[in-house]
């Protein structure tokens, strides 16, 4: 789904939507390893905070553990 840069919904959440959908769909399967911030910035040529914004979202809703030097892994089970 490409991202609406002039919409209503932030950018970091638009992205943090797709990510969710992935996991959902099982193309990011529980213990698997998100794309890195970099991969994420380049991918949607957004701003690392953005990328990062993005991945602490579903952090938050506990889709997601964060491992500093490591990445972003799928839980497999949300908060």
């Amino acid at each position: 789904m490409p991202i609406d840069r002039d919409g209503k919904v932030p950018i970091y959440r638009q992205i943090a939507d797709e990510l969710r959908h992935g996991i959902d769909t099982g193309e990011y399967p529980a213990g698997r390893r998100l794309p890195s911030e970099t991969e994420l910035v380049s991918t949607y040529q957004v701003a690392r905070l953005t990328a990062r914004r993005a991945v602490r979202a579903l952090a938050e809703e506990g889709l997601v553990e964060v491992i500093p030097g490591r990445g972003a892994f799928v839980t497999g089970q949300a908060a």
